[in-house]
């Protein structure tokens, strides 16, 4: 049975986007857990939009795309395939040797019908169109040596002891696989070396105090038991999963914002939302206010030099 013998037509606001196969078994069942197909990766992003959208507007994306699921292969996209919709924002971004068109998600029926290309996590740029080299979000990710979270809970006090110290609001995301994604908002005055550098400096600080906890090692090799404070993210062109965002992980665990608090919940973990619970998660806004906090860098840069110093 072809594709086109299971679609099923979903309005969306003023528009129709067409659901092929939604039976189709994206994420397998793992012991006596659920399994969940197209139709629920569908119907959850549909539910979740509204707490996902103001994290992707205006942003490129990449795209972690799994046509089979979980067990068939994986593709990265980042030029929208011309056979989307003429409706579908995208953005044309120079790089060396030509142009990459990326998609660009500003709605909940573009967000619909990347599902239904079995589109399971989003990855987003930093910055936003008009202003790509600006970025508007600083993040720091908190990757542990191995699957321990009670390494990355504490990892994630001390980023934001400092992070609070150089008067920057910050709020934890559980990033769906093993660690945390620290968010930091900005202005969006510095380009993004600035921005990567400076992060780089708030890591080293850490390092510098804690040498036996942290590391900036890129290698695996280097890092031995240590967390590794990632701030690779905060290049140009590079990305991070979105807030919300499905993970292509057994039992399809959601990239979670949450609020400071709940870190301290020994249940919470890196996986602790799924896609069967995530949306509940959202409606408790774990973020409210952050993104109305950004801040310029220039005085946590003189507050972090007067720290060294």
């Amino acid at each position: 049975m072809g594709d086109d013998d299971t679609a099923s037509t979903l309005r969306v606001g003023r528009r129709a986007v067409e659901i092929h196969r939604p039976e189709k078994v994206l994420f397998p069942a793992i012991g006596e857990g659920k399994e969940y197909t197209k139709g629920d990766l569908v119907a959850y992003y549909r539910a979740v939009a509204p707490f996902m959208l103001p994290h992707l507007r205006g942003r490129p994306l990449m795209l972690e795309r799994h046509p089979d699921g979980l067990d068939g292969p994986m593709f990265m996209e980042k030029n929208t395939p011309e056979h989307y919709p003429d409706w579908i924002e995208r953005v044309e971004v120079p790089k060396e040797d030509g142009t990459v068109v990326h998609t660009v998600c500003d709605d909940t029926a573009t967000l619909i019908l990347l599902a239904d290309q079995a589109c399971l996590t989003l990855h987003r740029w930093l910055s936003r169109v008009g202003r790509l080299d600006r970025p508007d979000r600083m993040v720091f990710d908190l990757d542990p040596a191995a699957d321990d979270f009670e390494q990355v809970r504490e990892a994630a006090r001390d980023v934001r002891e400092l992070l609070d110290e150089l008067e920057l609001p910050s709020a934890p995301m559980t990033t769906g696989s093993k660690g945390v994604h620290v968010v930091v908002p900005l202005k969006g005055h510095d380009d993004f070396d600035s921005v990567r550098d400076f992060a780089r400096d708030i890591a080293e600080e850490l390092v510098r105090a804690q040498p036996e906890r942290f590391t900036t090692a890129a290698r695996k090799k280097d890092r031995g038991e240590r967390l590794y404070l990632d701030v690779q993210r905060n290049a140009y062109a590079q990305t991070a999963v979105a807030p919300f965002t499905v993970r292509a992980r057994p039992g399809a665990p959601v990239a979670t914002p949450i609020a400071w608090e709940q870190l301290d919940d020994p249940a919470v973990h890196a996986r602790r939302w799924t896609l069967a619970d995530a949306v509940e998660q959202a409606h408790t806004n774990p973020w409210s206010g952050l993104m109305s906090r950004a801040r310029a860098l220039g005085p946590a840069r003189r507050r972090l030099a007067e720290r060294r110093a």
